[in-house]
């Protein structure tokens, strides 16, 4: 064998032990779950909000459950978990912004605020507690009610992917 190829080879070693010492699991989705996490665990996000949508807490927290499904190899469990994600939505709030001439607002603002408690079993470290906040603008030749299930679908959409990318991405 040549120095060359005895070199290689040493290299190829080299790396294939330096991978399988790694201690985190990637995904193609970016997250990084320690391997002794198996199981996760998503509590009902109830709504503590001044103005209650009712329908809010169920699609956040389905949101929520289908992000982590879809996206990682955890299990869903409902008692214990590896892995804890627990909270309520703080905030639903609706208001004018981009006011024009006639101090009449050409676009509203709905604003859906939430926190969230995460608890990594297997690594305290990573755990933490944090608030999320995100809107969606609307014209304000639109009712509320009108548009009010896409904005929330969309915005949910939108914390959900902040709270995924705290939580188990570590960017």
């Amino acid at each position: 064998m040549s120095t060359t190829q005895n070199i290689l080879s040493w290299v190829v070693i080299l790396a294939v032990a330096s991978l399988s010492a790694c201690k985190m699991n990637y995904s193609f989705t970016g997250a990084s779950i320690p391997p002794e996490a198996k199981t996760l665990n998503i509590k009902y996000f109830p709504n503590r909000a001044g103005l209650v949508e009712p329908t809010l807490s169920q699609t956040f927290t389905e949101a929520l459950k289908d992000k982590f499904i879809n996206e990682t190899s955890l299990i869903l469990t409902n008692q214990g978990g590896d892995l804890i994600i627990e909270g309520a939505i703080t905030g639903y709030s609706t208001q004018p912004v981009a006011i024009q001439g006639n101090d009449q607002a050409a676009m509203n603002r709905l604003t859906i605020s939430v926190q969230v408690k995460y608890t990594n079993t297997v690594d305290d470290k990573m755990s933490f507690e944090s608030s999320f906040s995100r809107y969606s603008d609307y014209s304000s030749s639109q009712n509320l009610s009108a548009v009010q299930e896409g904005l929330i679908q969309e915005i949910s959409q939108w914390l959900v992917e902040d709270i995924f990318n705290k939580a188990v991405v570590n960017w």
